[in-house]
């Protein structure tokens, strides 16, 4: 497999776990006093998240990438839904 389609994979993976963090977890743990599952996915998503970033500088390099393009990626990681957006229109080859 390519760096590329590492990225892509960890992209949608990291995006998931950002959104069950998001929208899962942390209303548990305020709503329902249920900090568990912030701890658990919260762990998954930071492995997730430093994996992404590292792609995102190796893919980077390997495929020539502009640095606002790889600056678009790494931002997309920090907005909710970005790392689905950037799948779509900056890791797919055209």
């Amino acid at each position: 497999m390519t760096a590329l389609l590492w990225l892509r994979i960890t992209a949608f993976l990291e995006g998931v776990s950002f959104l069950l963090l998001l929208f899962v977890a942390m209303p548990l743990k305020y709503l329902a006093s249920q900090p568990a599952m912030v701890r658990q996915v919260g762990m998954i998503h930071g492995i997730l998240f430093v994996a992404f970033l590292a792609l995102v500088l190796i893919v980077k390099d390997v495929e020539r990438w502009p640095m606002r393009k790889a600056a678009l990626a790494i931002l997309a990681s920090v907005i909710p839904f970005g790392t689905f957006w950037a799948e779509f229109s900056l890791f797919r080859s055209h």
